[in-house]
């Protein structure tokens, strides 16, 4: 769905809020959480005005494969220029209201200017950033959080790309007019930091470590930009692996689609962790 970026009247305001479901209805059937979607869109154009570029869903959500119980809501809000801290707090005091309305894992996003969305740098810079991990220290002290929740991402280079292939104008500019080519080497250096720790991850995290390795393989292989999910699927029918590690990522599959706990025993997943990060290297390398 996409929505001009203009300033309306109230009452005009009422009227775009109504065609901006009709057509977010039409271009994405029965979208989990729309009402929520369109509430953070109402509000992040009230606190940001004229300054808003626009919202962009990214995310399991935006490539359909999205679960209540292991995925969050990924949303990057693009901004023309600076913004006011007095705004920052009041952006903050929504995203914390409606995070408690999101999946068990919660919202995540973050604020960026737009000079540096295209050309796009690397690492990149950020006016603010939430996920529920952050969640208390913005509770205990706002100010402090505001002021130092500001600084640069690597992450935000996967971000673009899932953007750049998969996005969803909630409001505003169009993603091609907005965000640059992410170049292959940040877009890798950024998904290739995500697994580094993958060994001593796995057993804490196993869905998403597991899941995560297989996408990055698939990138590093054959330049596939993926979601974990399709990421996981990638691997059981390209890689050839033994049965054990077949059957490892079909129930890692499997937890991740029914949104169960998992449970592996430790030297399991840290060898196929190890295996995979070779694999990773090798590709690297080649």
């Amino acid at each position: 769905m996409q929505h001009q970026g203009t300033t309306a009247t109230e009452t005009d305001s009422s009227a775009l809020s109504k065609e901006r479901n009709r057509k977010f209805t039409e271009r994405i059937m029965e979208m989990p959480y729309q009402t929520l979607l369109d509430e953070f869109v109402d509000f992040t154009r009230l606190i940001i005005g004229e300054n808003l570029t626009g919202i962009y869903l990214h995310g399991s959500l935006a490539m359909r494969c999205f679960h209540p119980h292991k995925s969050d809501i990924d949303l990057i809000v693009v901004v023309e220029a600076d913004i006011l801290d007095v705004q920052k707090i009041q952006f903050m005091e929504e995203v914390v209201r409606l995070n408690e309305q999101a999946p068990s894992k919660g919202l995540e996003l973050s604020i960026v200017k737009r000079e540096y969305c295209n050309p796009f740098v690397y690492p990149t810079p950020f006016e603010l950033h939430f996920s529920p991990a952050h969640l208390q220290w913005f509770q205990e002290s706002p100010e402090d959080y505001i002021l130092k929740m500001k600084g640069s991402d690597i992450d935000l280079a996967a971000h673009f790309s899932i953007i750049n292939h998969y996005g969803i104008v909630l409001y505003g500019e169009e993603i091609k007019d907005v965000f640059g080519e992410v170049p292959r080497e940040d877009y890798i250096d950024s998904i290739c930091a995500d697994v580094e720790n993958a060994k001593e991850d796995i057993a804490g995290n196993p869905v998403y470590v597991i899941l995560n390795l297989c996408r990055v393989l698939a990138y590093l292989a054959e330049g596939l930009c993926l979601s974990k999910e399709t990421g996981g699927k990638w691997a059981m029918q390209n890689l050839h692996m033994n049965t054990e590690d077949n059957l490892l990522i079909a129930n890692t599959l499997e937890c991740y689609a029914m949104g169960g706990d998992m449970t592996v025993e430790g030297k399991t997943a840290e060898t196929f962790a190890g295996e995979m990060l070779q694999k990773i290297s090798d590709c690297r390398k080649g």
